[in-house]
């Protein structure tokens, strides 16, 4: 091909002499021509790649489409760990929003039983035969205040079962008295912190049935619905809190009430 293109020019020009229709002038600037085309096909010649240069260059893309697969396969497992990690904490702190509103619940309760201690008349003392006051009776002889506060002490301690007892007994001597919806209502929080939690709805209800006007109405509402929820009746569980939110807006209750919806991911309406 090459001896063939550097001969090209010879045999044009020894042709078009022959011919005697063209000028030496225009001989040589078409042989010049020709040498420019000779010059740019073999610079096209040595530029153009071999097929050895063509197929590395192909191995060369395969190994790095390789490597980009392998980077995005990688990348996908480290997602997949990073939302598995943000599932976990998102159940902590789920649980520990929960555990802080019970803890809230339960500060808001004890403040109640504080005010109502403060609030009630000291009772008056008997006087006996020589005009001396007797010694006080033991917790639960005769003084319903004394009774009370010793079982509401032990529900504080932790002491459940002591405790229980303690209001048992409160209900069944004093069941017309001021605190004996209060009595209840601990009998109810003592069975669901033992998680008994169908006895503690019975409780619960029993509070909102013979003491409707009762400031522990809204406390009852809200741990019944928690207690539903513990036995897995989300319907129920989230129909009484939203009972709470209706009924007592402004309670502790209520806030807390939405605090749970929120957790369970229902509106409050």
């Amino acid at each position: 091909m090459k001896h063939r293109a550097r001969a090209l020019p010879g045999l044009l020009a020894a042709a078009l002499a022959a011919a005697g229709c063209v000028t030496p002038r225009d001989i040589e600037d078409l042989g010049a021509r020709i040498g420019e085309v000779q010059s740019q096909l073999l610079q096209l010649q040595r530029q153009a790649p071999s097929k050895q240069e063509v197929a590395d260059f192909e191995a060369q893309v395969g190994e790095q489409m390789a490597n980009l697969l392998k980077s995005e396969a990688d990348m996908q497992v480290k997602l997949s760990e990073l939302g598995s990690q943000i599932e976990q904490l998102q159940a902590k702190l789920e649980d520990t929003n929960y555990r802080l509103a019970q803890l809230s619940q339960q500060i808001a309760a004890t403040n109640q039983e504080l005010r109502n201690v403060r609030s009630a008349p000291p009772a008056p003392a008997p006087e006996g035969e020589d005009g001396a006051a007797p010694p006080p009776p033991p917790a639960g002889a005769g003084d319903p205040r004394a009774l009370y506060n010793a079982a509401y002490n032990d529900y504080l301690k932790g002491n459940y079962e002591l405790a229980a007892r303690e209001f048992e007994e409160y209900l069944a001597n004093f069941p017309e008295t001021d605190l004996a919806d209060n009595a209840i209502y601990w009998l109810g929080e003592i069975q669901y912190r033992q998680k008994k939690y169908r006895q503690a709805i019975d409780r619960f209800d029993e509070v909102m049935r013979r003491y409707p006007r009762s400031d522990k109405v809204a406390s009852a509402l809200l741990k019944k619905g928690y207690s539903h929820l513990e036995l897995g009746e989300r319907s129920n569980g989230v129909s009484r809190l939203r009972q709470v939110v209706r009924d007592y807006p402004s309670s502790d209750e209520a806030n807390l009430a939405r605090q749970r919806l929120r957790e369970l991911g229902v509106d409050a309406g």
